[in-house]
């Protein structure tokens, strides 16, 4: 069989609940720091945090620390045996001579007990010689403070588009970006064994990696040093780069102490240390022609990196190739950079640049639609692909009718239009109180921006009792990924559920994986699984086919029975078959191995073909905002979104409703706030805790929440025909700021642009809405 082709039977497909969510539940789950109990003279380690965002360490003494009763080491730049660095661009010191931000670790203290590494970290004493710091996207560009490439997307002339356009605009727009708030912060536990290996224990997104920094931190080769990961409370794109460094400082003090070592950062710790989603801000000319359709886009990105390259610059680049979101426009001019500011590396966070490309083009059509005299969602109706058109970078959109079928069956299906009339009815009958309704699409990309990544293994062994074990490069975070794989498993080996077994992720089972990131998590390892389980079918059909006496090619693998092909009464238990083919010394494990085909992508140009498929949805949001205060309710979402035929149906309703209700706090709620002053507080995080920090909950959720998955959509060359959830749901939740910006301006006269900031917080609502009620009042006198 094919990747995408199904059997008539198997565990695909099925609606099951999460494969730990018992466990979740009870409290049974393990975490990284729940491993720790486990190794006896265990180690603590805290961290010493600058109070500067910018300065000069000129005087480091750890002498009193270890006067602190507890106090075992203190580790610091003179004990790195290798190189002190923990970042993959080299620009990013372990122990710094220079703190680059408020918070960041200047030296870290092993003790008995973590309150006695906290005092030992107290005690040291450390001189700074503060220097300036740059804490703004104003700031840097007015300091000219960038870093990495600078790259531009172009297509067609955009000179030539102004001048064939009836409507140009322009603007500018600038939101922050999102703190990821994972359940479990940062945790490492590292030993030595016997030999001298390194093994860590690690909440980490990308093992491999999280091992080759560790590596070579301590100097040693990445044979030497082994990464599991069990599982993660929450990752979200966090936990893909910032958890190297706190692995490395984990192994380097069980290196030099020859003693367990763990790290776990607490909340505060977290939120001040660690990377959050890239703040953006956007300067954009836009033209349109007579009936609202684009003809040119001219814009310049420049997004908020921190104070080290991290993964800012796939960041980037992803940001810049959606752009334009799930809309054709003929000519493209979009310039692209990176901040470098004194504030943490801004790293990964669901949806890896690509939902703050869409937010400018979303914003851009939700302002201009006013005052192009059309409705917002026929405007972008109008402008969205169709079959044939290619995107600015020069890929064909793939399934382009599939958008204009999501569009069309969410608006039947939330009964858009009688909805509207029933909202404009209300309006006029509440002067104080307004209601909106706005729908908005999504296309987003699935694979890697940089194409060496999209590649899986996986190891599947299968045992002479007949059950079967399977290892992949996939890791673990609550999002289902070892749910579907097991899935993926017993259905290409034809077996119940029950007999798949899966081992956590570890780098000496299977090397050289690429990080669960990009959405891609199924897409590739499932295709591995997949292709290691063909791999011992194709084995065990020569042997059935031996006894059965029929062609291998006739031999059929179904709910752990082995038959021929039209006789299911005539085959073997599936038990049989293994041992049978034990004896006939048949290799009953496999390696499996999977790239995704047909990717090119030339980062200096901004062209080729960096997606293997387009995702596509759409969410249709009503809300209630008062006049008085600003505040406002979610009345209704409907979301309607593509998942190929889906590997797990539970799973991926989860997932779109989690995207859609963590995109929706990053819309209306989260609101990450440093101090800029001039003060000596100057560049710390001022909301680092989830007291300052709000996060969405139940009493934000739509009261009436309704999501489904796009049926009969099938995607050709992915594993079982599915397609990927993690990211592209987050997008859906733009419905939501629209819909606040609509209710806004119906407090005001029409045809006029209705500016609101992101997040849409009840205060920035007021505000809107204030300033749509000033432009009705100077209207009327106007008309006086």
């Amino acid at each position: 069989m094919s990747l995408f082709e199904r059997p008539p039977a198997g565990a695909v497909g099925e609606a099951i609940p999460h494969e730990s969510a018992e466990l979740h539940v009870t409290g049974a789950a393990l975490y990284t720091d729940d491993l720790g109990v486990r190794l006896s003279n265990l180690l603590h380690a805290w961290p010493l945090q600058a109070p500067h965002a910018h300065a000069r360490v000129t005087r480091l003494d750890t002498a009193p620390a270890l006067l602190v009763p507890g106090v075992v080491r203190v580790l610091s730049a003179a004990d790195v045996p290798g190189v002190n660095d923990s970042g993959v661009k080299h620009d990013e010191p372990l122990f710094p001579e220079e703190v680059m931000f408020y918070g960041q670790a200047v030296c870290w203290v092993l003790a008995e007990s973590a309150e006695a590494a906290r005092l030992g970290a107290e005690a040291v004493r450390v001189e700074y010689q503060p220097l300036p710091a740059i804490l703004t996207i104003a700031e840097a560009i007015a300091e000219e403070s960038f870093q990495g490439a600078q790259p531009t997307l172009r297509r067609g002339d955009v000179a030539l588009g102004f001048e064939q356009a009836a409507h140009i605009f322009e603007g500018e727009f600038e939101f922050s970006g999102q703190e990821h708030f994972y359940l479990e912060t940062n945790a490492a536990l590292a030993h030595l064994d016997e030999s001298g290996q390194v093994f860590i224990q690690s909440s980490t997104q990308h093992p491999s990696e999280t091992q080759e920094i560790a590596a070579h931190v301590l100097g040693l080769s990445s044979s030497q040093v082994t990464v599991q990961c069990l599982r993660m409370g929450g990752g979200f794109g966090g936990k893909e780069m910032q958890p190297h460094g706190f692995a490395a400082i984990a192994a380097l003090g069980a290196l030099l102490t020859g003693r367990p070592v763990r790290v776990r950062l607490n909340r505060t710790q977290d939120l001040t240390m660690t990377g959050k989603r890239h703040p953006f801000h956007a300067r954009w000319r836009v033209g349109f022609d007579q009936d609202g359709r684009l003809q040119a886009l001219q814009a310049t990105l420049s997004s908020d990196g921190g104070w080290s390259l991290d993964l800012s610059e796939p960041v980037l680049a992803r940001a810049l190739c959606h752009i334009d979101n799930a809309y054709f426009i003929p000519h493209v001019e979009v310039h692209g950079r990176i901040c470098k500011t004194n504030k943490t590396s801004q790293t990964a966070f669901r949806g890896f640049g690509g939902p703050q490309g869409m937010l400018v083009i979303e914003d851009i059509l939700g302002r201009c639609a006013p005052l192009l005299g059309l409705e917002a969602h026929e405007l972008r109706r109008r402008n969205f692909y169709q079959p044939g058109e290619a995107t600015p970078y020069g890929q064909l959109v793939r399934h382009a009718e599939r958008m204009h079928t999501v569009w069309d069956t969410l608006l039947e299906r939330s009964d858009f239009e009688a909805r509207q009339a029933e909202i404009r009815a209300f309006n006029a009958a509440h002067p104080h109180v307004k209601r909106a309704i706005a729908v908005t699409p999504v296309k987003f990309g699935i694979s890697f921006n940089f194409t060496a990544y999209n590649q899986a293994g996986a190891l599947v062994h299968v045992y002479k009792d007949g059950s079967v074990l399977i290892n992949h490069g996939g890791t673990e975070m609550g999002q289902g990924l070892h749910t579907k794989m097991m899935q993926v498993a017993a259905t290409a080996l034809g077996l119940p559920l029950s007999r798949v077994r899966l081992a956590p992720t570890r780098t000496d089972k299977v090397p050289n994986t690429s990080a669960t990131a990009a959405s891609s998590g199924a897409d590739l390892n499932g295709g591995a699984v997949k292709n290691a389980c063909d791999q011992i079918r194709g084995r065990l059909a020569e042997v059935a086919a031996g006894a059965l006496g029929v062609h291998p090619d006739d031999v059929r693998f179904q709910s752990g029975r082995v038959f021929p092909l039209g006789h299911p009464d005539k085959g073997m238990d599936w038990e049989q078959l293994v041992s049978d083919a034990y004896f006939l010394r048949t290799q009953l494990w496999a390696a499996g191995y999977y790239r995704t085909p047909g990717l090119h992508w030339d980062r200096v140009t901004v062209q080729g073909e960096p997606f293997k498929y387009f995702s596509y949805g759409a969410a249709v949001c009503e809300v209630e905002v008062d006049g008085f205060s600003g505040a406002y309710r979610q009345l209704r979402a409907d979301l309607l979104h593509d998942v190929g035929d889906s590997l797990s149906p539970l799973i991926d309703l989860g997932q779109v409703e989690g995207g859609y209700v963590q995109g929706a706090g990053w819309m209306t709620l989260e609101d990450l706030r440093w101090d800029t002053g001039d003060g000596p507080n100057r560049g710390r995080l001022s909301t680092q805790s989830a007291s300052t920090y709000k996060l969405p909950s139940f009493s934000e959720m739509p009261e009436v929440f309704k999501v489904a998955l796009l049926e009969q959509a099938t995607e050709s060359g992915v594993v079982y025909g599915s397609k990927a959830v993690g990211e592209p749901p987050l997008m859906l939740a733009i419905s939501v700021r629209e819909a606040l910006r609509q209710a806004a301006a119906a407090f005001g006269p029409g045809g006029r642009t209705q500016e609101l900031a992101l997040p849409a917080t009840p205060e920035a609502v007021y505000w809107a809405l204030e300033a749509a009620r000033q432009a009705s009042e100077q209207r009327v006198a106007a008309d006086d």
